[in-house]
């Protein structure tokens, strides 16, 4: 109960205990021309003669679809650049330069949608999601968003071939040219997107590269059978290698951090948005609420000399959280796999069931030995615990037999019970903490369990097909509950009637909770009572063979 409260209060409050990184000035937009005004955001000047560049835009629900549609319609098809890659299926807006429906094609949306992929960026309202990066500059043609030129309407990465490359054109009437580059890879959830900028004017001129990421909140809440999965927004750089920055927090204010590296994400369940701008350069951190949608990003500014050629870029991450491809693609990325305040506990407990995995081939067979395994390694903790609890067994006659000669006299009755426990030698509350050094790696593994994109969809044996939902026909948690139930009569009854019901009553509550767990979780948690049965049946019959 203290563990939930706590999880709990970190969910409200935790995160809005910040330090003085986020101010508390509101950005402000012109009414007449929509744009917001450079001054209430204290964005640097860029540092040209006298000119300057206003912040970008950020989208509103205006004009953004109300349906979810399979496929842009033609107006759409003609506006939008389409690009099918082996784990890609999106559409890239010129205009604004950003990606605005994004399909992944190696994740079904679920199993009875198995030829549907998961939509990971759409405009549909309630699920707005969308990455973009759009330049902006000194010079008055790029104070707004150039409007880019495609080379073609339509890419796929061929057979054969390992990277694809999407060329946007522009150029300006009086000696500026840009070309953006949008690189995809194969078997790869990073795209690159670079500016390469031609500067043949007599001045030199300054940009700025964003990549932003903008999202509706989510509308579905956590309730008694949905466990609370954090989707919100995250930045790190050096001081703070992960921090989360959520939704009520950029509504109260706007983040304002300059930072060497790093980088920023919108994050949710199994799936994440990043982007990460150059490592080495001082980029600027924000957020931004407009309405109902919630804007966080980074910005990096160049300047390219007169008659100079230069190039500007930033890397995203769009995809499934898989660990190690995010922490190849940039440091601490990784830890979008929220697994809360035990992720130090949490992450070998995940290397090594992937490691389990890697030999066995099943997610399901790789839970139980892992379950297996921390069972061995809490062995002699658990055998002590069961130890003290058979000794308590095996006095139960003589502690009943003193409670009904001094029912009526409850100081002489502690007296009388913890003599007993010193000629017996036992300690009633020895079992407690061998328990307690265990439940910190209990909740890791359970966080692993429900946090790791592998087990999406992932097939176990029979009927279950999906370990990351519940049991379709409760086969799982009835099991558990009965375990639950056996487990409880291996124990010492507790003294008090009222205390010995409710303890009798905890498997069927547990049984309901466990309805519509995720399926993975109870199975580890019925095998986990499996071999705590076994484990405190032969000790009991060692210590107390009679009870």
């Amino acid at each position: 109960m203290l563990f939930l409260l706590w999880q709990a209060w970190q969910q409200d409050y935790g995160s809005r205990s910040q330090s003085g990184r986020m101010t508390g000035e509101q950005s402000m937009m012109d009414p007449g021309t929509g744009e917001i005004s450079q001054g209430s955001m204290d964005i640097p000047a860029i540092p040209t003669e006298g000119s300057s560049v206003g912040d970008p835009m950020i989208p509103t629900l205006d004009g953004v679809d109300s349906s979810d549609q399979t496929a842009p319609s033609n107006a759409e098809q003609s506006h939008f650049v389409h690009v099918r890659t082996d784990v890609f299926d999106l559409f890239i807006e010129p205009d604004g330069t950003g990606i605005h429906r994004l399909d992944l094609l190696s994740y079904p949306e679920s199993l009875e949608q198995s030829d549907t992929p998961f939509r990971l960026f759409s405009q549909t309202i309630g699920n707005y999601f969308s990455a973009e990066a759009p330049i902006f500059g000194s010079d008055p043609a790029l104070h707004k968003p150039p409007v880019f030129r495609a080379e073609q309407n339509d890419y796929q990465l061929a057979e054969g071939e390992d990277e694809l490359k999407v060329r946007f054109f522009w150029d300006s009437e009086d000696g500026l040219r840009i070309v953006k580059i949008v690189t995809f890879r194969r078997q790869s959830y990073v795209v690159d997107v670079s500016y390469e900028i031609t500067n043949d004017k007599q001045q030199p001129v300054a940009v700025r590269l964003h990549g932003r990421l903008t999202r509706y909140p989510p509308s579905d809440q956590a309730s008694l059978f949905r466990l609370p999965t954090y989707t919100g927004g995250v930045i790190s750089y050096a001081e703070h290698p992960y921090e989360k920055i959520d939704f009520s927090d950029m509504a109260e204010r706007d983040l304002k951090q300059v930072a060497k590296g790093g980088w920023v994400a919108m994050i949710q369940h199994y799936f994440a948005g990043a982007w990460i701008p150059d490592p080495e350069a001082s980029n600027h951190y924000y957020s931004r609420r407009n309405g109902s949608l919630y804007t966080m990003g980074v910005f990096t500014d160049k300047v390219i000399p007169a008659g100079q050629h230069d190039t500007i870029g930033i890397q995203s991450y769009i995809g499934p959280k898989i660990q190690d491809r995010m922490e190849a693609a940039s440091p601490n990325l990784s830890r979008t796999v929220d697994y809360g305040w035990l992720w130090i506990i949490s992450q070998p407990l995940f290397w090594l069931l992937h490691k389990i995995h890697s030999l066995f081939g099943n997610w399901g067979w790789s839970i139980i030995m892992l379950t297996i395994i921390i069972k061995l390694a809490f062995f002699h903790l658990s055998a002590t615990s069961y130890r003290s609890m058979a000794k308590m067994r095996k006095l139960q006659p003589r502690m009943t037999k003193l409670r009904d000669l001094y029912k009526d006299d409850k100081i002489k009755l502690n007296q009388k019970m913890m003599e007993l426990y010193k000629e017996e030698k036992v300690n009633p509350v020895s079992g407690c903490l061998p328990i307690a050094i265990q439940i910190p790696v209990f909740i890791a593994l359970y966080w692993v369990l429900l946090e790791s994109v592998e087990l999406r969809q992932a097939d176990f044996i029979f009927w279950l097909k999906d370990l990351s939902t519940h049991d379709p026909y409760f086969v799982l948690p009835i099991s558990m509950g009965i375990t639950m139930y056996l487990q409880q009569k291996l124990n010492p009854t507790p003294p008090d009637p009222i205390q010995a019901k409710v303890m009798m009553a905890l498997p069927f509550v547990f049984t309901v909770l466990f309805l519509f767990f995720p399926s993975g979780l109870v199975l580890y948690w019925l095998v986990n009572n499996v071999l705590s049965i076994a484990q405190q049946w032969v000790i009991t019959r060692q210590i107390a063979p009679n009870t």
